[in-house]
């Protein structure tokens, strides 16, 4: 029965990467990215629609940078993960679904909504995933983030091919024009994401929290007396520390070829068809290597799998610089494909296992900073770059350093020294 329960509670929570998944690549990676340069930029001159989405894409990011580790401690102090992912999620999902209001030459419309509907997405994650390690075994903890990212592949590939079919053959199924049916593409993420969310806040159990003693004070005063802690000991987690910054850096990369590719594409002559499909093609090879990507730490170790992802993200990048087809365009969406869902899955386990259960919302808010910092720097860094020198090519080029840097860094983590923190800690509270 404990292990028909320990099943369920953790398909339960991959279920969640089913659900969100489809904002990632309907929303983030597929459509809205080409919708805002052809319908919503229009108008705009020369690569400016591309310039101005690398500019929204960094300020959403900052944003949720800032409040993500302030909402974790709180969760944390109320034992509310589960709370407030439900709050954000809502929230995500009803700006996601305002995007059906875009016109044509409604950027600013568009940049607003998205900027409210990613705070509602990258919000919600913070609190998905620090219930990892509460659910997972730590022998398991590898293959469950990397089951949930196959699922999300899975889940926003299936929502993402039924509204491509609803794009490219428009005319057939009675919508008036194809940028209709884009916006009507928002509305079926809406929805997707709400449905999908409901194994996880049913069968996922809240963590238990440990007792405080004396009375409780305002939550939001003890996240920044927590948080205001956890900067002073920050010796205590230094490996912790170091890989927060090692993660920083290649996941610029990776976060701004996921954000940017398909509005470059479009930049230098890709038509909108073969750039949604092969995103798609990206999600299903993503199934089967992300659960590859899960097993490989058994033969490589977590940090040796990371560097092979690493290593085919800078093929990727200098590829792009030379991309003039449609076919060279496929073949890179392939390549990521082949290791995105991996370096992101294990990169949240080898977190995970260093990270104090007792404060895992807030841990994994400076862990979802990270993440955001990387995706306020890279497409800024992409927009600048276009902007000055009027093609993005140097841009998608200058995320070699991102790749090559971050690989450097994480070279300096002991993983076994992370570890034996984290249980230290969470011996001292049990």
């Amino acid at each position: 029965m404990k292990d028909k329960m320990y099943a369920k509670i953790i398909n339960a929570w991959c279920m969640y990467d089913w659900a969100n998944s489809a904002f990632a690549t309907t929303v983030m990676a597929a459509v809205l990215p080409t919708f805002y340069s052809a319908v919503a930029g229009a108008g705009l001159p020369g690569n400016t629609a591309t310039v101005y989405w690398g500019y929204t894409a960094s300020i959403s990011m900052l944003i949720n940078a800032v409040m993500g580790p302030i909402l974790g401690a709180v969760a944390d102090y109320l034992g509310a993960k589960k709370r407030f992912l439900a709050l954000f999620a809502v929230f995500g999902i009803f700006f996601t679904t305002l995007l059906v209001l875009v016109g044509t030459g409604q950027w600013l419309l568009a940049s607003v909504l998205y900027t409210l509907s990613y705070i509602g997405f990258g919000g919600a994650n913070v609190f998905y995933d620090s219930l990892l390690p509460h659910i997972a075994k730590p022998k398991d903890i590898d293959y469950v983030s990397s089951k949930g990212y196959a699922l999300g592949y899975l889940g926003g590939g299936i929502l993402l091919a039924i509204n491509i079919v609803m794009i490219l053959f428009w005319d057939k199924i009675g919508l008036p024009s194809q940028a209709m049916a884009s916006r009507l593409s928002f509305v079926s993420v809406g929805i997707w994401w709400a449905v999908f969310s409901i194994p996880i806040l049913r069968t996922v159990p809240e963590p238990p929290v440990p007792e405080i003693e004396g009375p409780r004070l305002n939550p939001f005063q003890v996240a920044f007396q927590r948080l205001s802690s956890t900067f002073r000991d920050v010796r205590q987690y230094s490996e912790l520390t170091k890989f927060i910054v090692a993660f920083w850096l290649y996941n610029d990369g990776i976060g701004t070829i996921m954000k940017m590719a398909t509005i470059y594409g479009a930049e230098i002559g890709i038509g909108q068809t073969d750039l949604i499909a092969a995103l798609l093609l990206t999600q299903f090879i993503g199934i089967p290597f992300s659960l590859l990507f899960g097993k490989l730490p058994k033969f490589l170790g977590r940090k040796r799998s990371i560097y092979l992802a690493l290593g085919v993200y800078t093929l990727i990048s200098v590829g792009g610089y030379f991309m003039n087809t449609a076919w060279h365009f496929w073949l890179l969406a392939a390549m990521v494909g082949l290791v995105q869902g991996g370096s992101q899955a294990l990169s949240r386990s080898l977190f995970g296992v260093m990270v104090p259960k007792a404060r895992s919302a807030e841990f994994f808010g400076f862990y979802d900073v990270s993440s955001k910092f990387a995706g306020i720097v890279g497409p800024a860094l992409f927009a600048l770059v276009g902007q000055l020198t009027g093609t993005s090519r140097l841009s998608i080029v200058s995320l070699v350093i991102f790749f090559v840097v971050g690989g450097l860094a994480l070279t300096r983590v002991n993983e076994e020294e992370g570890i034996r923190v984290a249980r230290a800690a969470n011996a001292a509270v049990t």
